[in-house]
């Protein structure tokens, strides 16, 4: 894990939005840690999207891996081809870069040029080993690659979101989604029924949606924090539990053993409103990793220990 993080290269797909100021970041911390940051702009991406001709062999090869990933009943063809060429030019330019996750610039600019989301696109990198942040969360990826390397699974990215009735350890984690098929119950493909109140349904075709499956789950959230010169981290594990929840998007019901604890620190902290999941249990190996040899300052919530980096 220290050896992968300590080489990494993380693509940037898109500028921030606006709102999410959240999710801003420092490359020159990343880059004392030896991480480097690769940048395309969105607009490299949308008119090399739109050069490519519906007959060539890498679209239609996308075209049948997306169609075999998930369930597309009921999604327009049009739709799935728009996709198919957004796929094929992302692992372009992922592999000439020689990327290790990415961040993309998943709406609104891409909903205005393509009419799609990019999410089942997403999930598929996600599901086979290369990490895509949503909203241009660089940091998130990093996260979500740290968790990968530790495991050897897939790992996938959650808002923070409600709380689960008046239990309080419990809440639920959402997204529209890009998370990955291994994490999920009845995975299909659908629309973003949030985006679709204003851009209409035929404009917002592309997420994955489904349960995340029960069990142990590990969490981490990365941030650089500016101000203090240093890389900050929380960590920890929980459970995804059966709890009934009617919703859209993927979604799951987690349990957090001291979960208002928890709120109170990420708030407290100024963290993003971001997680990075694996479903797996790895809280130690991050703990030893990030603070002994790659020098971060990580808040272990499980132990309730917040230790100072000393690389």
């Amino acid at each position: 894990m220290v050896k992968g993080l300590r080489q990494a290269r993380v693509g940037t797909i898109g500028a921030r939005t606006t709102p999410f100021k959240t999710v801003r970041y420092s490359e020159k911390l990343l880059e004392e840690s030896g991480i480097s940051v690769e940048t395309i702009d969105l607009s490299e991406v949308i008119m090399a999207v739109e050069k490519l001709k519906d007959s060539d062999k890498e679209v239609s090869s996308k075209l049948k891996a997306i169609t075999e990933y998930c369930s597309t009943t009921g999604i327009p063809q049009s739709a799935l081809l728009k996709m198919a060429k957004l796929g094929v030019v992302i692992e372009r330019w992922v592999k000439e870069n020689d990327i290790n996750a990415c961040a993309l610039q998943c709406w609104p600019a891409m909903q205005e040029a393509l009419r799609i989301f990019p999410c089942c696109l997403m999930s598929m990198m996600n599901n086979s080993l290369l990490p895509i942040a949503c909203e241009v969360d660089v940091v998130g990826a990093i996260a979500m690659y740290a968790l990968q390397l530790a495991s050897g699974l897939p790992s996938g990215l959650f808002d923070w979101n409600n709380n689960y009735g008046d239990e309080p350890d419990k809440l639920v984690l959402f997204h529209c989604s890009s998370l990955p098929k291994t994490m999920l119950k009845n995975i299909r493909m659908s629309y973003n029924s949030i985006a679709a109140r204003g851009i209409g349904q035929e404009n917002s075709y592309g997420t994955c949606i489904g349960r995340a499956k029960s069990g142990p789950m590990t969490f981490v959230r990365i941030s650089t924090d500016d101000t203090a010169g240093s890389i900050v981290t929380c960590i920890g594990e929980g459970e995804f539990t059966e709890d009934p929840l009617e919703t859209f998007g993927g979604v799951g019901v987690a349990r957090i053993e001291k979960l208002q604890k928890l709120l109170h620190f990420l708030c407290e902290n100024g963290f993003e409103h971001h997680i990075a999941v694996s479903q797996s249990q790895v809280s130690d190996i991050l703990f030893e990793a990030m603070s002994n040899y790659l020098g971060w300052n990580v808040y272990y919530h499980n132990t309730g220990i917040l230790k100072q980096g000393i690389y």
